[in-house]
């Protein structure tokens, strides 16, 4: 919609209230309002002031005027505000030069698409998240100077199974979660709802239905789109998902592991190049692929430890990506084994729909800055052709120790992810799409406020191995 369209439509809606969105370098969705009266056509050029110091990972305290500038595209109204809400997602823009702001994810990601038209490879990358959750019904945790704890409920837990009053059965085994029909699987109706605010908001949805684990996990997978817009897309999709269990009294996490010996959330992630309308990653290589898609696999591959940091970006991204449990750690290519990081989905022969699935990203990543690097570290692989090696169409478990050892994997922690993007981030610096600032930024705060915060913290089940000893 151009600015004009977006007045009409609100006056159509009869909006009362203005919400702006953007989101800051952790992930976070953020949100200002005003009274629809605030808004005009000027607004779409001169935007709305924010104070950007008090936003994690932004400006410093003597910088902290920001603009927010709506983007029309973005418009919809809101299904849960109880006043009728106009939303848009905003860039965000220095007040004094009146350039894009260089924290903003938002331009990150628009940066790289950028960079990828004026590569002359491909001139669109298209992404296709599918982001796993768990529903829960009570969610408990708390630490201090002498305590700290988490305690998880969910009707549909299987450790409910023993309960003596009110219990139905009727819950998915550990690790069996996937597909059953209801009542087994409690929350038909729930995902049902919430793809229906989905496309009423504008979102393309595909499918949904029930994960592995029990307790509630679920998937709802979203129709692929280009680079931001489906960055965009993701932040609407939690927003949605939060807001619809929370009106049935449900909460819900994107937490990569909240439940111990059962399945973890992921976010694998499907993406393609293309080129005046033309899909490139369709050939006659491996699995239907072509060359530049091998290469294309090739910087993923390599730059995965680097990587890893912003796909996998919590501490507890690294108890989902363990070896030896099907989780995506090892940094090979397949088209059928889930446990290499990269599988080229066979579902269909259309040169359409050749893509690769990337599988080691979990949903708490910020996906502007997930969706960026992945294609840069993409692209880097077809600048520099990089060799993906052999694929590794072998059971995991069936290989040696001396064959294993040949096959690099993932990193073990959100520290050791750290370092190695604090070593390899050229790759992410090309065409000015990261900032060495930035990344100092992004290295620098999770270094101090998620792993140092962990490290100094006594972990509870310390005191079972060790009160004694």
């Amino acid at each position: 919609m151009t600015p004009k369209e977006v007045l009409e439509f609100a006056q159509q809606k009869e909006a009362r209230q203005l919400d702006l969105r953007f989101t800051d370098l952790p992930g976070l969705s953020q949100h200002v309002s005003y009274p629809i009266s605030q808004l005009d056509e000027a607004s779409f050029e001169e935007g709305f002031g924010i104070d950007g110091s008090s936003i994690r990972g932004w400006a410093a305290i003597n910088e902290s005027d920001m603009l927010l500038i709506p983007d029309p595209n973005t418009a919809f109204i809101d299904p849960f505000g109880e006043a009728r809400t106009l939303v848009m997602t905003s860039d965000v823009i220095d007040p004094i030069t009146r350039q894009h702001y260089e924290r903003d994810p938002r331009w990150i990601a628009r940066k790289a698409e950028n960079y990828l038209r004026n590569s002359g490879i491909a001139d669109t990358a298209y992404f296709g998240a599918e982001a796993e959750f768990f529903i829960f019904d009570n969610i408990r945790f708390d630490q201090n100077h002498n305590a700290g704890f988490y305690f998880i409920d969910a009707e549909e837990g299987r450790w409910n199974s023993s309960r003596a009053q009110n219990n139905l059965g009727y819950r998915p085994r550990y690790k069996e979660g996937y597909f059953p029909v209801p009542p087994t699987d409690h929350y038909q109706d729930l995902r049902a709802e919430m793809v229906e605010t989905m496309i009423r908001c504008g979102l393309n949805i595909e499918c949904h239905h029930h994960e592995v684990a029990t307790g509630g996990q679920c998937e709802i997978d979203q129709r692929f789109d280009t680079l931001v817009k489906s960055a965009d897309n993701m932040m609407l999709y939690k927003y949605v998902i939060r807001n619809t269990a929370n009106q049935y009294g449900k909460t819900v996490t994107f937490m990569p592991k909240p439940l111990f010996g059962d399945n973890g959330s992921g976010m694998h992630t499907h993406q393609s190049l293309w080129k005046a309308g033309k899909p490139l990653f369709a050939g006659d290589g491996y699995a239907g692929l072509s060359q530049l898609a091998l290469w294309y696999i090739g910087g993923l591959i390599k730059h995965g430890p680097a990587l890893s940091a912003l796909i996998a970006p919590t501490t507890n991204s690294y108890k989902r990506l363990v070896p030896g449990f099907e989780a995506p750690v090892n940094l090979a290519y397949s088209r059928r084994n889930r446990s290499a990081a990269c599988r080229i989905p066979m579902y269909s022969a259309s040169p359409k729909a050749k893509r690769v699935e990337f599988r080691p990203p979990d949903p708490s990543c910020n996906p502007y800055l997930a969706f960026a690097a992945m294609m840069m570290a993409g692209l880097d692989g077809v600048e520099n052709k990089i060799d993906p090696g052999q694929p590794l169409d072998k059971d995991i478990y069936d290989l040696g120790p001396e064959e294993l050892a040949k096959v690099p994997s993932m990193p073990g922690s959100l520290e050791d992810a750290l370092d190695a993007l604090e070593r390899d981030h050229g790759f992410l610096l090309k065409g000015d799409v990261f900032t060495e600032e930035l990344v100092r930024t992004y290295i620098e705060y999770k270094r101090t406020k998620e792993v140092d915060a962990i490290r100094l913290r006594p972990h509870p089940y310390e005191f079972a191995l060790y009160y004694d000893i």
